[in-house]
């Protein structure tokens, strides 16, 4: 189903799009890839523009929301970059209804793009009047696990499949006492993060859309719901004491050292691995965990670019063009996502080409059915914030019964609820 765009429009969304005038080909690309892995990312696509004859001028900022709001003011304001990353969802719909952005549909059909990547991509980013506006580039899991291959077999513990096995791989690092079994960041987006992995992981896709995208709050009142709460609470137990506004990336490195044996985190984090010189299924592993059913469901969402209207032009210049089309091949997919620990949007590639853990997630994602949109595609960002700040509050408050997190996920809902 195609989504509206949003009925509030930037307040200076009518203002002529673009003031600047790039020189041919100079490509100005606004992201927020500053990590070791993510910048070892970026510049195989600089590189593979720069190939191809273009110009890539690199405007890093730190954090996501702080660039989401630059860009956002940059293009509103008459400024625009060439490309910027924004996430895919509602957060670009206010610049769409601006006609503050350049349609895609060409330079993807030219491309076999968009008859090659997950039709719940393409939907997200098809708006109203039939025309695409975000360029996907990779395929993010949010509810990977990664371990320390040599924490797991000093301690006896064997690679887990399963929610059973995680948890006796768990209390054999804790009984072995050498390393700290699970290196969390007690911040409320990664702990809400992994909340929502443990919902779809553990009860399944039915009732993770149930909660999710039909706001349902028998759901919410339901036994695998509140299996889900207890078992998230359950995994506090192998946390430390240091985890507290912990950032994600100081957690991956306290399982690439050893520190620790496991970590719940999107795939970026194999980017922090590979940059720090281990190799998928040597020194590491990954995994989706199961619930025995022999079925592992993917929770995607993927990084993606925006290309604004520039001045004086109608629909997309030929830099931008030279610049879609360098990110959507093949070759550039295989090289971007080595680093940046994601799987190649086009599911078109040669997986023989992929490491151990990007062919994981390929092989799930050859089974529609596996493959779940993340809540950013479902929910708002008001709802996404509620239960990320539900969840940190959770975590850091052992007197928080499942019961209180159940009736205060219920007013999460029917907020949500009351603004649809």
């Amino acid at each position: 189903m195609k989504h509206s765009v949003s009925a509030v429009a930037l307040a200076t969304a009518l203002m002529a799009a673009g003031s600047v005038h790039a020189q041919d080909n100079n490509a100005e690309v606004m992201h927020w890839w500053v990590s070791g892995g993510e910048s070892a990312a970026v510049k195989e696509l600089a590189s593979a523009f720069e190939a191809a004859g273009g110009a890539w001028t690199d405007n890093a900022i730190g954090g996501g929301e702080i660039a989401t709001a630059t860009i956002v003011s940059r293009i509103a304001g008459g400024n625009p970059p060439t490309a910027a990353q924004m996430p895919l969802g509602k957060q670009i719909d206010d610049l769409v209804l601006g006609e503050l952005l350049a349609p895609l549909d060409e330079v993807g059909d030219e491309a076999g793009f968009w008859d090659n990547i997950p039709e719940i991509f393409t939907t997200a980013l098809t708006y109203e009047d039939g025309h695409k506006y975000a360029l996907p580039i990779n395929s993010h899991g949010h509810n990977w696990v990664w371990y320390n291959k040599a924490v797991l077999e000093a301690a006896g513990a064997k690679e887990p499949v399963t929610w059973d096995d995680m948890f006796a791989a768990l209390d054999a690092i804790k009984a072995k006492g050498e390393a700290v079994p699970l290196a969390v960041g007690a911040q409320p987006w990664q702990l809400g993060q992994t909340f929502l992995s443990v919902l779809l992981t553990k009860a399944g896709p039915d009732l993770y859309y149930r909660v999710t995208r039909d706001l349902d709050v028998e759901a919410v009142r339901s036994d695998a719901f509140r299996d889900a709460v207890e078992t998230f609470r359950r995994l506090q137990d192998y946390s430390d004491e240091g985890a507290t506004n912990r950032e994600w990336n100081v957690a991956a490195n306290m399982v690439i050292s050893g520190q620790a044996g496991f970590q719940f985190m999107g795939d970026w984090a194999k980017g922090e691995y590979i940059s720090a010189g281990q190799t998928p299924g040597v020194e590491f592993g990954c995994q989706i965990l199961g619930s025995g059913d022999g079925k592992r469901y993917f929770n995607l969402a993927p990084d993606a670019f925006i290309f604004p209207v520039q001045d004086g032009a109608d629909g997309l210049t030929e830099t931008q063009m030279l610049l879609a089309r360098t990110m959507m091949s093949p070759e550039a997919q295989i090289a971007f996502n080595a680093n940046k620990g994601s799987v190649p949007v086009r599911l078109d590639v040669d997986p023989s080409q992929l490491d151990a853990c990007s062919q994981i997630g390929m092989e799930i994602l050859e089974t529609e059915d596996q493959r779940v949109p993340s809540v950013d595609f479902l929910v708002s960002p008001d709802m996404i914030g509620a239960e990320r700040d539900l969840a940190g509050q959770f975590w850091a408050d052992p007197s928080m019964t499942t019961d209180d997190f159940v009736e205060a996920f219920v007013y999460i809902v029917e907020s949500e609820q009351s603004m649809r």
